[in-house]
Protein backbone atom coordinates (compact mmCIF):
# COMPACT_ATOMS: atom_id res chain seq x y z
CA UNK A 1 0.00 0.00 0.00
CA UNK A 2 2.84 2.39 0.86
CA UNK A 3 4.47 1.69 -2.51
CA UNK A 4 1.25 2.52 -4.38
CA UNK A 5 0.78 5.73 -2.44
CA UNK A 6 4.43 6.67 -2.97
CA UNK A 7 4.16 5.97 -6.70
CA UNK A 8 1.00 8.09 -6.90
CA UNK A 9 2.71 10.98 -5.13
CA UNK A 10 5.77 10.66 -7.38
CA UNK A 11 3.56 10.63 -10.50
CA UNK A 12 1.73 13.70 -9.28
CA UNK A 13 4.95 15.56 -8.58
CA UNK A 14 6.67 14.56 -11.81
CA UNK A 15 3.67 15.00 -14.14
CA UNK A 16 4.10 18.33 -15.93
CA UNK A 17 1.34 20.89 -15.55
CA UNK A 18 -0.19 21.49 -18.95
CA UNK A 19 -1.32 24.92 -20.01
CA UNK A 20 -5.09 25.44 -20.12
CA UNK A 21 -5.45 26.76 -23.64
CA UNK A 22 -9.17 26.02 -23.92
CA UNK A 23 -10.21 29.38 -22.48
CA UNK A 24 -7.95 31.29 -24.86
CA UNK A 25 -8.62 29.20 -27.93
CA UNK A 26 -10.78 31.99 -29.34
CA UNK A 27 -10.51 33.93 -32.58
CA UNK A 28 -11.07 37.68 -32.52
CA UNK A 29 -10.82 40.41 -35.09
CA UNK A 30 -8.61 43.33 -34.11
CA UNK A 31 -10.52 46.56 -33.61
CA UNK A 32 -11.32 48.35 -36.88
CA UNK A 33 -9.40 45.73 -38.85
CA UNK A 34 -9.94 42.62 -40.93
CA UNK A 35 -7.07 40.84 -39.16
CA UNK A 36 -8.22 37.92 -37.02
CA UNK A 37 -6.02 36.39 -34.34
CA UNK A 38 -6.29 33.44 -32.01
CA UNK A 39 -5.71 34.50 -28.40
CA UNK A 40 -3.99 31.23 -27.43
CA UNK A 41 -1.57 31.38 -30.35
CA UNK A 42 -0.84 35.10 -30.10
CA UNK A 43 -0.56 35.52 -26.33
CA UNK A 44 0.74 32.11 -25.25
CA UNK A 45 2.91 32.45 -22.14
CA UNK A 46 1.71 35.96 -21.29
CA UNK A 47 -0.31 37.20 -18.34
CA UNK A 48 -3.52 38.73 -19.66
CA UNK A 49 -5.79 41.37 -18.18
CA UNK A 50 -9.07 41.15 -20.10
CA UNK A 51 -11.29 44.22 -19.83
CA UNK A 52 -14.68 45.08 -21.36
CA UNK A 53 -14.44 48.77 -22.23
CA UNK A 54 -16.70 51.70 -23.13
CA UNK A 55 -15.95 55.22 -24.32
CA UNK A 56 -18.84 57.08 -22.68
CA UNK A 57 -18.77 55.72 -19.14
CA UNK A 58 -17.78 57.13 -15.79
CA UNK A 59 -15.07 54.45 -15.75
CA UNK A 60 -13.63 55.48 -19.13
CA UNK A 61 -10.68 57.32 -17.50
CA UNK A 62 -9.45 53.84 -16.47
CA UNK A 63 -7.99 53.65 -19.99
CA UNK A 64 -5.11 55.79 -18.63
CA UNK A 65 -4.34 53.33 -15.85
CA UNK A 66 -4.74 50.30 -18.09
CA UNK A 67 -2.28 51.77 -20.57
CA UNK A 68 0.12 52.53 -17.71
CA UNK A 69 -0.10 48.89 -16.54
CA UNK A 70 0.60 47.75 -20.10
CA UNK A 71 3.61 50.05 -20.42
CA UNK A 72 4.96 49.22 -16.94
CA UNK A 73 4.63 45.44 -17.07
CA UNK A 74 4.53 44.71 -20.80
CA UNK A 75 8.20 43.77 -21.02
CA UNK A 76 7.61 41.31 -18.18
CA UNK A 77 4.78 39.63 -20.09
CA UNK A 78 1.57 41.48 -19.22
CA UNK A 79 -0.83 42.18 -22.06
CA UNK A 80 -4.00 44.19 -21.50
CA UNK A 81 -6.77 43.13 -23.90
CA UNK A 82 -9.64 45.54 -24.47
CA UNK A 83 -13.06 44.41 -25.69
CA UNK A 84 -15.46 47.28 -26.36
CA UNK A 85 -19.02 46.51 -25.36
CA UNK A 86 -22.24 48.48 -25.70
CA UNK A 87 -24.09 46.37 -23.11
CA UNK A 88 -24.44 48.87 -20.30
CA UNK A 89 -26.70 51.86 -21.03
CA UNK A 90 -25.38 52.12 -24.57
CA UNK A 91 -22.07 53.60 -23.41
CA UNK A 92 -20.12 52.32 -26.43
CA UNK A 93 -22.35 53.39 -29.35
CA UNK A 94 -19.69 54.27 -31.90
CA UNK A 95 -18.28 52.35 -34.80
CA UNK A 96 -15.07 50.43 -34.31
CA UNK A 97 -13.20 53.15 -36.21
CA UNK A 98 -14.63 55.81 -33.85
CA UNK A 99 -13.74 53.73 -30.80
CA UNK A 100 -10.19 53.22 -32.04
CA UNK A 101 -9.72 56.91 -32.78
CA UNK A 102 -11.14 57.93 -29.39
CA UNK A 103 -8.90 55.49 -27.50
CA UNK A 104 -5.74 56.49 -29.36
CA UNK A 105 -6.30 60.25 -29.38
CA UNK A 106 -7.86 60.71 -25.94
CA UNK A 107 -6.01 58.08 -23.90
CA UNK A 108 -3.07 57.11 -26.14
CA UNK A 109 -4.12 53.45 -25.88
CA UNK A 110 -1.57 51.09 -27.41
CA UNK A 111 -2.65 47.85 -25.77
CA UNK A 112 -4.54 45.47 -28.10
CA UNK A 113 -8.20 46.24 -28.67
CA UNK A 114 -10.62 43.87 -30.35
CA UNK A 115 -14.00 43.81 -32.02
CA UNK A 116 -17.09 44.92 -30.13
CA UNK A 117 -18.58 42.03 -28.15
CA UNK A 118 -21.51 41.31 -25.90
CA UNK A 119 -20.55 40.43 -22.31
CA UNK A 120 -23.91 40.22 -20.54
CA UNK A 121 -25.28 36.91 -19.33
CA UNK A 122 -27.56 35.20 -21.81
CA UNK A 123 -26.06 36.87 -24.88
CA UNK A 124 -22.36 36.89 -24.02
CA UNK A 125 -19.69 36.03 -26.56
CA UNK A 126 -18.48 32.46 -25.83
CA UNK A 127 -15.17 33.83 -24.48
CA UNK A 128 -16.99 35.97 -21.91
CA UNK A 129 -19.37 33.12 -21.09
CA UNK A 130 -16.35 30.92 -20.31
CA UNK A 131 -14.70 33.67 -18.26
CA UNK A 132 -17.91 34.16 -16.28
CA UNK A 133 -18.34 30.43 -15.71
CA UNK A 134 -14.82 30.15 -14.33
CA UNK A 135 -15.00 33.36 -12.28
CA UNK A 136 -18.55 32.86 -11.06
CA UNK A 137 -19.66 36.25 -12.38
CA UNK A 138 -20.37 38.06 -15.60
CA UNK A 139 -19.28 41.68 -15.98
CA UNK A 140 -21.61 43.87 -13.98
CA UNK A 141 -20.59 47.07 -15.77
CA UNK A 142 -17.94 48.46 -18.09
CA UNK A 143 -14.30 47.89 -17.15
CA UNK A 144 -14.77 44.55 -15.40
CA UNK A 145 -11.37 42.85 -15.28
CA UNK A 146 -10.32 39.21 -15.58
CA UNK A 147 -6.72 38.21 -14.88
CA UNK A 148 -5.44 35.14 -16.74
CA UNK A 149 -2.12 33.48 -15.94
CA UNK A 150 0.67 32.41 -18.26
CA UNK A 151 -0.84 28.92 -18.31
CA UNK A 152 -4.15 30.20 -19.66
CA UNK A 153 -6.05 29.67 -16.41
CA UNK A 154 -8.21 32.35 -14.82
CA UNK A 155 -6.52 33.74 -11.71
CA UNK A 156 -8.99 36.37 -10.49
CA UNK A 157 -11.66 38.84 -11.48
CA UNK A 158 -11.99 42.45 -10.41
CA UNK A 159 -15.05 44.65 -10.32
CA UNK A 160 -15.44 47.67 -12.60
CA UNK A 161 -14.82 49.90 -9.56
CA UNK A 162 -11.33 48.43 -9.15
CA UNK A 163 -8.94 51.01 -10.52
CA UNK A 164 -5.94 49.81 -12.56
CA UNK A 165 -3.56 51.06 -9.85
CA UNK A 166 -5.44 49.23 -7.07
CA UNK A 167 -2.94 47.53 -4.74
CA UNK A 168 -4.68 44.14 -4.89
CA UNK A 169 -4.86 44.16 -8.69
CA UNK A 170 -1.22 45.21 -9.05
CA UNK A 171 -0.12 42.57 -6.52
CA UNK A 172 -2.05 39.87 -8.41
CA UNK A 173 -0.44 40.95 -11.68
CA UNK A 174 3.05 40.99 -10.17
CA UNK A 175 2.53 37.54 -8.62
CA UNK A 176 1.27 36.14 -11.94
CA UNK A 177 4.26 37.60 -13.77
CA UNK A 178 6.69 35.84 -11.39
CA UNK A 179 5.18 32.42 -12.18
Amino acid sequence: MRFALGALILMTISTPVLADTSLLDQDFRRLASNETINLADTYKGNVLLVVNTASKCGNTPQYDGLEKLYQTYGEDGLVVLGFPSNDFLGQEPGTEEEIQEFCRLTYKVRFPMFEKVTVKEGKAHPFYAQLAARAGTYPTWNFHKYLIGRDGALIAEFSPRTQPDDADLVAAIETALRR
